[in-house]
This record gives structure tokens, C-alpha cells and sequence, in this order.
């Protein structure tokens, strides 16, 4: 991996009780998801410090739009709304919106928004560190489908981004 890019052991995304308490205004959100996120998405060599940034304003305005989030109240967004945001943001590397969307209500039948997000991020977690080499996955014999589909979902995310890291390495 390189350099300027934190271990795969050190990668980490907020758990929901780590996520703020407290609703949070646009720019906070954007930050603190491009500041969680950016080590491990690879961009175009744009200069331009929109096209550089995983999540935008106008990007957040568009997910509002077409109803992948609701909208906020009083201009801030709460902790399910920033939750949301970071699945978008990870599974939008690979998957369209209509997908993101689908997949993201199969994985909320029968489970609170807290255990489905925190299953998220410990499974994009060891995706990551499967796609890298650093740990075995995939469990063809698991009897759950629904978390079956996460994990191949995380990991098919995960191997897109060990491949944009190694076309990273390879041409600078």
C-alpha cells in the first residue's frame, strides 16, 4: 500500500457508538466521512478539490433527492443519516444507486439500523484485509443470506479497491 495511505490493520470506520450523538451540519459530515474513507479510494489525477472528494454537498442534496436518505431537520442530519452516508460512500465505488438503495433495505429486514451498521463495518473491515492478503473471509457454507450477501457486496468493494491501489503504486 502506499504511503500515503494508513495500514489496512489501522483502517477504521466509527461503530455506531462512535458516531456522533449529536446531529450534525453538512459540512461535518462530508468531512468526517472523506477524513474516514479517503485512505482507501483512489481518485482520477483532477485538481480540482471537488472531483478529489469522496462525498460532497451536492452529492449528500442528491441522495436527498432520490430518497437514499431523508431529508434533515433544521439543516442537520442525525446518526442514521450519517450511517447511511458512509454505506453509500463505500458501496457507490462498485454498485448504482437503485442497488445501494435495494440492497441497503434487504439488510435492514428484521434489524435495527445500530447491529446492521456495525455488521457493515466490521465486514468491510475484514473484506478489505481479505482483499489486501491479510485474512481468509468468505465462508461458502454460511447459512445466513442475508449476511452472505453483505460479505460478497464488501468484498467485491474491497478487490476494486486493492486493484485501484495497485494501479496507484504502479503509475506514479
Amino acid at each position: 500500500m502506499s504511503e500515503k495511505n494508513i495500514s489496512i490493520d489501522e483502517f477504521h470506520i466509527p461503530r455506531w457508538n462512535e458516531l456522533p450523538n449529536v446531529d450534525l451540519y453538512l459540512d461535518q459530515i462530508v468531512t468526517l466521512i472523506n477524513k474516514t474513507l479517503s485512505p482507501f479510494i483512489f481518485f482520477n489525477n483532477n485538481s480540482e478539490k471537488e472531483d478529489s472528494q469522496l462525498l460532497t454537498k451536492t452529492m449528500i442534496n442528491n441522495y436527498v433527492k432520490n430518497n437514499l436518505i431523508t431529508p434533515p431537520e433544521k439543516k442537520l442530519y442525525s446518526k442514521k443519516q450519517v450511517a447511511k452516508l458512509f454505506v453509500i460512500c463505500v458501496l457507490k465505488q462498485v454498485y448504482s444507486m437503485h442497488e445501494i438503495d435495494t440492497l441497503i433495505k434487504i439488510a435492514l429486514q428484521d434489524a435495527s439500523i445500530a447491529d446492521t451498521y456495525d455488521d457493515f463495518c466490521n465486514l468491510f473491515e475484514d473484506a478489505l484485509r481479505c482483499a489486501f492478503g491479510e485474512k481468509e473471509f468468505i465462508d461458502k457454507s454460511c447459512s445466513n443470506e442475508k449476511i452472505h450477501l453483505i460479505k460478497t457486496t464488501l468484498l467485491s468493494c474491497s478487490y476494486k479497491i486493492y486493484v485501484q491501489n495497485i494501479i496507484t503504486e504502479k503509475t506514479e
